[in-house]
């Protein structure tokens, strides 16, 4: 590295961020601090972000949110047969839970709900509509980064309930393979002998489709990428000008992945707290990777993360994929 893109101390200490902060402050420090710069995308998810997101869901171009839908409205059935009478269903990164309504309407009396999530306004939310929708479901949220290890609530651990993980939109596509096998190998740990998994993962297919799902007609993705730096000037006293930089989504085949990024229109630098960056016109700030799949590819990491595959819904065009995993003995 550079000295020009070494971070300068300028203002003294960090100033006024309690611990959450300040644990954003310096990841996004360090991610800026990079050759190339990046910002993990699990800051995506703040209260603003978490409704963008929701809009993508919603858009033509978006085929992920409506074909996983579509399987479980299909097929729900089905996956509650596997899951068996009684559960505590336990999902990662719960969004809106639209399609968790269908998953639970087919179960059989699941005694427990936990949706976890990082943006805790947007959980809390929905968890409560949910909540006051199924009065006979226990609903627990818990506000945490589901990527780490997670201490689940008393409720759960007391409970002598099957556990079975949900994790739907294709959210493992975030993770490259080393992180995706660690991440589902803590979800084993999670769920425990004799429980279950169910995810989606989006599959591989022609390069038109997958990048216009990621830059759409309307801006939505280019705002919601655009809504990362604008919650650092929001919570961490940056100084970005948004309008400065532009939504970028390409499709990198060697990997196999989305890649998005934000690409500065002109020379310029940015100060968060007392530190500088400086930007070259055209570089780049890489803020996300969606890993699409074979079906054989995602099952091998499954396998090693402890997971046994099992059951597997396509739809007809195959552009995405439901699979039930089981936890190894």
């Amino acid at each position: 590295m550079s000295p020009e893109e070494e971070p300068r101390q300028t203002r003294g200490d960090t100033l006024g961020l309690d611990q959450e902060a300040q644990a954003f402050c310096d990841d996004v420090v360090r991610g800026l601090s990079q050759p190339q710069k990046q910002l993990a995308c699990k800051y995506f998810y703040d209260e603003q972000g978490s409704k963008l997101f929701d809009e993508i869901c919603r858009l033509d171009e978006y085929y992920p949110t409506r074909t996983e839908t579509a399987l479980l409205e299909t097929y729900a059935k089905e996956m509650a047969a596997l899951m068996g009478p009684g559960i505590c269903l336990i999902e990662y990164g719960c969004g809106s839970l639209v399609k968790t309504r269908l998953l639970i309407d087919a179960l059989d009396r699941p005694s427990l709900f936990v949706p976890i999530d990082i943006s805790e306004g947007h959980l809390l939310r929905s968890a409560g509509e949910l909540a006051r929708d199924y009065p006979d479901l226990d609903v627990v949220a818990q506000v945490a980064d589901f990527t780490q290890a997670l201490d689940l609530p008393e409720k759960v651990t007391g409970k002598n309930a099957k556990r079975v993980g949900f994790f739907p939109g294709s959210t493992i596509g975030n993770f490259d393979n080393e992180a995706a096998v660690g991440f589902l190998r803590g979800a084993c740990e999670t769920i425990g002998d004799g429980g279950g998994f169910l995810i989606g993962v989006d599959l591989k297919k022609d390069e038109d489709i997958l990048v216009r799902a990621y830059d759409d007609a309307a801006g939505v993705t280019a705002a919601f990428n655009l809504n990362v730096i604008e919650r650092i000037n929001r919570e961490l006293g940056g100084d970005f000008d948004v309008s400065a930089f532009r939504h970028q989504a390409l499709y990198n085949s060697k990997e196999g992945r989305i890649e998005m990024y934000l690409v500065s229109l002109k020379p310029q630098t940015v100060s968060i707290q007392e530190f500088d960056f400086i930007f070259g016109e055209g570089e780049t700030i890489h803020t996300e990777n969606s890993y699409k799949y074979h079906l054989g590819e995602f099952e091998d990491l499954a396998t090693k993360a402890g997971f046994a595959a099992g059951q597997t819904w396509v739809d007809e065009n195959e552009l995405f994929s439901l699979h039930y995993l089981t936890v190894c003995s």
